[in-house]
């Protein structure tokens, strides 16, 4: 009796991960929606239910809109230059093809309506290039989505479709398509180092107290995501240091990956180093390194992890 009440709890365990499994791979809707192309022909009502019905789940339906508008609207590099938010509606956003954060805000949140899914536009603060550490903007310089699937706090989500459809140059000039389904259900410490909501309310899991605090961070690329990182150190984005001094860094990663390989990029754009592997320590889920600089300058600094971008300082080496 003892074995077959193991047996059975053992399979339950095992069903209830496959479940858990089958709903975190989206391939599938993934590939059905980029076969549908851009529906060019279609208003949004039917381009939504063109996107969502084949779908019965509300996450399903929610990635379906996720993946299709990152996929065919693109960030308009001059009205994000000119911070100009004026052709933002979801009806333009869908005849135009491109838009400003806050347009891709507002065509997610219609599509989830017409959808039947609870759905917000939220209002924020995006930290993009090592010029924004420490240097606050007067107001809210982007916009992402929270979604509600279930009726536990638990269940709001971080989506950015802006994010996740690609980036402009440094210039904002020219835009390059790149999905990153990182930005679906975003992971919420990585997601939280990286936007800061103008309303706190939106804060969604644990969070940073204020602005200043948060445009002191450091800036958070893609890997962050992935390997879920949650507690880099420092935590400050602008390091003082001295040449040939060792500096210590450190991050936490709650999906630590097997044998993982650290590098380091000195600079950017012309003026970038090739990367420099470092030897590393890891105890359970934290990494940490230390690494000497050899000469004054000031540069951006890139920690890379299996050759994914994850942290970038600005450091500054002077006596």
């Amino acid at each position: 009796m003892k074995t077959m009440r193991i047996t059975a709890i053992t399979l339950l365990f095992l069903l209830s991960h496959f479940i858990t499994s089958a709903q975190l791979d989206y391939a599938t809707i993934d590939n059905a929606v980029l076969k549908l192309g851009g529906l060019e022909k279609f208003n949004l009502a039917t381009i939504t239910d063109t996107v969502t019905s084949p779908w019965n789940s509300k996450d399903e339906k929610v990635r379906a809109i996720f993946t299709w508008i990152a996929n065919n609207i693109a960030l308009d590099a001059k009205a994000i230059k000119g911070a100009d938010n004026r052709d933002v509606e979801p009806e333009k956003t869908i005849q135009k093809r491109k838009s400003t954060s806050l347009g891709f805000s507002l065509l997610f949140q219609e599509m989830c309506s017409q959808a039947n899914i609870r759905c917000l536009s939220v209002d924020g603060y995006l930290k993009i290039s090592t010029e924004d550490i420490d240097d606050m903007p007067d107001a809210a310089s982007s916009s992402w989505n929270v979604v509600q699937l279930g009726t536990s706090p638990n269940e709001w989500y971080y989506i950015d479709a802006a994010q996740a459809s690609g980036y402009l140059d440094s210039k904002k000039t020219v835009f390059t398509r790149s999905f990153s389904p990182q930005y679906f259900f975003a992971d919420k410490t990585a997601f939280n180092l990286e936007h800061y909501p103008d309303n706190k309310a939106w804060l969604l899991g644990e969070g940073y107290p204020s602005i200043k605090t948060f445009y002191a961070l450091p800036l958070i690329k893609p890997a962050a995501y992935d390997y879920r990182l949650f507690y880099p150190e420092p935590l400050a984005g602008k390091i003082k240091t001295k040449p040939g001094a060792p500096f210590h860094f450190s991050f936490k990663l709650k999906n630590s990956p097997d044998n993982p390989q650290v590098t380091v990029v000195l600079g950017e754009g012309l003026k970038i180093q090739k990367p420099l592997r470092v030897n590393i320590k890891q105890t359970g889920n934290e990494i940490s390194f230390d690494f000497t600089f050899k000469k004054e300058d000031t540069y951006p600094v890139t920690i890379l992890i299996n050759d994914k971008p994850l942290l970038v300082y600005l450091v500054e080496i002077s006596e």
